[in-house]
């Protein structure tokens, strides 16, 4: 089943970005709202390649243990709505 809008818009807000970018229906390159991510991904940009693979990494896991953590209490929320 596929989130909501309601959701892909709170994802996008958190991340700073735009629906259309999690999306990938925009061709604009720049999408990140908040400077201090943009300026952060150019210095990762410029690192060599050991070094922004770790923070890829780091990034990767950090990713999925959030999106983790929200599915989990959107289901345990979903549970409690049905009675169970």
């Amino acid at each position: 089943m596929a989130p909501s809008i309601e959701a892909v818009r709170k994802i996008a807000k958190i991340l700073s970005s735009t629906v259309g970018y999690l999306l990938d229906e925009t061709e604009q390159e720049n999408l990140f709202k908040a400077p201090s991510i943009h300026k952060r991904l150019n210095e990762i940009e410029k690192m060599e390649r050991k070094n922004k693979n770790h923070i890829l990494y780091a990034i990767d896991a950090f990713t999925k243990s959030v999106k983790l953590k929200n599915i989990t209490a959107l289901k345990i929320k979903k549970l409690g709505k049905s009675g169970l």
